[in-house]
């Protein structure tokens, strides 16, 4: 196992403008704020991290500015998604150019293959790029669940470093994280969860990776300090807290997918003070209003006070009438 990618990974959020570039000094902002809070390294361009919406252009700006901002003070993972093979290749060559210190990669997608073809995936990306390569297992959006078998037998060759479980399969991890164990730990496991890390460190994880943390990082370092103590109670009061301030992707109304998901974290870190917007990509609409003040209300009573208003935050992000 790779220790180097042990602990909390947040998967950074993506700062805009209103109109939709780049915010690097939200971007700097956020970044250093997590770093000073303790994490073990960062993740750019996941789920979290607007890849989807990213043309290749966006790709290299967020990587070039977070290779920048960070400076070798903790690792840096990038994310290579996309289709098929060839398309992840392409994006993994840059980010290595770029200054990554690994790289991620889910199954392949909208062309969809079985197991044999999910294999040869990762041994070619593992093949064309000299970067420790990490599974990203997310079901719910490529529509292929990889096998525990399968990723250990990559982890065993070599091809893959670690796992990114982002499987929302409780069951189906600690089957990983057993298979895992009895090979001789060849993989790193980072849990994607953010309300029951404590059950996944329980089963064998080896860090976690919540997009919860762009909010309230100090919490999921607690947590995995208390872990690596054995300080199991503590563990649990850290998960209570955090899945407590979760709430706040699940209060907003009218709104579903991801623009109550990200969109609750960017209008949380707005409302901290830590974005100037909380611009979303398009086509998703930003959190105003009466949703704006339910994520508000959210923060306050698990007492982190926002420092700006919120009429300010609803008013930061522009959408464009069509």
């Amino acid at each position: 196992m790779d220790t180097r990618f042990r602990g909390v990974f947040p998967p950074v959020v993506t700062a805009l403008t209103a109109d939709g570039q780049l915010d690097e000094v939200s971007f700097a902002r956020s970044i250093n704020r997590m770093i000073d809070a303790g994490v073990h390294g960062l993740f750019v361009l996941g789920s979290s991290g607007e890849v989807a919406f990213s043309t290749d252009e966006r790709r290299r700006e967020i990587i070039e500015a977070a290779v920048r901002i960070v400076d070798h003070r903790v690792p840096l993972l990038v994310g290579c998604i996309d289709t098929e093979s060839k398309r992840v290749i392409e994006h993994a060559k840059q980010a290595q150019a770029l200054g990554a210190d690994a790289i991620v990669a889910t199954a392949p997608f909208y062309a969809l293959g079985g197991m044999a073809e999910v294999e040869r995936h990762f041994r070619l990306i593992h093949e064309a790029v000299d970067l420790p390569l990490f599974a990203y297992d997310i079901p719910v959006c490529v529509h292929t669940k990889l096998p525990a078998g399968l990723l250990v037998k990559l982890g065993l060759d070599g091809v893959l470093t670690g796992v990114k479980d982002s499987s929302n399969d409780d069951a189906g991890f600690r089957f990983l994280a057993d298979a895992n164990k009895k090979a001789g730990h060849p993989l790193v496991l980072l849990t994607g969860q953010e309300v029951v890390v404590d059950g996944a460190y329980m089963a064998g994880a080896d860090g976690s990776v919540p997009g919860l943390a762009n909010v309230e990082a100090t919490g999921y370092v607690r947590m995995w300090n208390a872990y690596e103590a054995g300080d199991w109670a503590t563990v649990r009061k850290e998960q209570d807290f955090l899945a407590d301030l979760m709430r706040i992707v699940l209060v907003p109304q009218g709104v579903q997918g991801y623009g109550s998901g990200v969109g609750a974290f960017k209008t949380a870190m707005a409302l901290l003070g830590v974005f100037d917007t909380n611009q979303m990509p398009e086509p998703v609409l930003p959190l105003k209003g009466e949703n704006v003040e339910r994520v508000a209300e959210v923060l306050r009573e698990v007492g982190l006070e926002p420092a700006v208003s919120v009429d300010a935050v609803s008013a930061s992000a522009a959408v464009r009438e069509l």
